[in-house]
């Protein structure tokens, strides 16, 4: 039996979906080896294991920080795991021991949030680099969320070995809870879910929906996500040239979501750079047509199932969207292709691969006492 640590600090972010789930369907699929699920003190509670060979204990360590490098490093010395899995690259680059690590996509090496400070961002940025290049380099397996991913991963380092990164892709799973209606001021609405980081040019989707507000006058426009910095930037873009029918849901649960998103006209992603873009798949699980970016992972990932537009041209996204708004016929042929898209993808598939993985790993270990 081996012992394998899954480093879930992250569980209750918005990337932490991932590991949410990933260690859920694991008990599914590994009953035998010992799993210590690292998460915050904050999350102590977050995520319950139901199956006994898995325990949930705390690493209260921030990410990009000494305490990371130095005291998380002790811990998970001490903690004398088999292996290792980090669900992002942020780690204790002193740790020599078998490790796996799943690179999401190299956003933060690449894009710069105004809403940040400049000095913070940018020296966080180059410690970044150097951090993602020395984990790619040492890391037994790496596992990228999307072809694209593992194909900007070997462009950016091209000293790391291609033969030890697996792509595994996510799923999406949101449908299955019981929706709760989310009162709005209007009837028609395109919807975007997530948050509002430069990249991922919610500024530009607000300047396309008053574009369209001249042939669809009651259109509105919901962005779902925290009112967090980067939101509050784009509520002052509206704000100040004085744009109508929009609305900043804040945060809104499971249930509110499922229900935005089945009652959407259309779901717009208009992100400059992804590495996988789970909230399309999710708009797909409701039969929501989807209206996406053309750029990185996206069309990897929704293949027919979307109607593309070029991100930076504002034109494109209006034009593309009022096409989808107003065909009914291509409304259908991509709500259905988005049910048969979404098939593509599990979550306990994702979780098998990647035990798949963590067994490439151990199998390769010096002989166990």
């Amino acid at each position: 039996m081996a012992h394998i640590a899954i480093d879930a600090r992250i569980i209750s972010s918005s990337t932490g979906r991932y590991v949410e789930r990933l260690v859920t369907y694991l008990q599914d699929v590994d009953t035998k080896n010992k799993y210590s699920i690292l998460v915050r003190e904050k999350d102590r509670d977050y995520w319950k294991p139901k199956s006994p060979n898995f325990e949930v204990l705390v690493a209260e360590y921030d990410q990009y920080s000494f305490a990371e490098q130095l005291g998380f490093y002790v811990f998970i010395k001490k903690l004398r795991a088999d292996l290792v899995h980090f669900c992002m690259p942020q780690q204790p680059i002193l740790y020599n021991g078998p490790k796996v690590t799943t690179f999401h996509d190299l956003s933060l090496l690449n894009t710069y949030n105004t809403d940040k400070n400049w000095f913070i961002y940018h020296a966080k940025q180059a410690v970044g680099r150097k951090v993602f290049k020395k984990v790619a380099e040492s890391n037994d397996q790496i596992i990228a969320i999307s072809d694209y991913t593992k194909n900007d991963l070997l462009e950016t380092f091209p000293t790391v070995d291609e033969k030890k990164i697996t792509t595994i892709y996510e799923a999406s799973d949101v449908g299955q809870v019981a929706p709760r209606k989310y009162s709005l001021p209007f009837k028609n609405y395109i919807l975007y879910v997530g948050s509002q980081s430069d990249y991922k040019n919610i500024s530009r989707l607000t300047d396309a929906h008053q574009v369209l507000l001249a042939k669809y006058p009651k259109l509105g426009l919901v962005l779902a996500g925290k009112k967090n910095a980067a939101a509050l930037k784009t509520e002052a873009h509206v704000m100040k040239r004085k744009y109508k029918n929009v609305v900043f849901t804040d945060f809104v649960d499971d249930r509110e979501l499922s229900w935005l998103y089945s009652h959407a006209d259309a779901y717009v992603f208009p992100s400059l750079m992804e590495g996988f873009g789970l909230p399309g798949l999710e708009a797909m699980e409701h039969g929501t047509p989807v209206v996406s970016s053309n750029a990185t992972c996206l069309p990897e990932v929704y293949g027919q199932a979307a109607h593309y537009f070029t991100p930076t041209d504002t034109s494109d996204m209006a034009d593309a969207i009022d096409q989808v708004l107003a065909d009914e016929k291509l409304r259908t042929r991509l709500s259905k292709a988005g049910f048969k898209q979404i098939k593509k993808y599990s979550w306990k598939k994702m979780a098998s691969q990647t035990h798949k993985v963590y067994e490439s790993v151990l199998k390769n270990l010096p002989e166990q006492s």
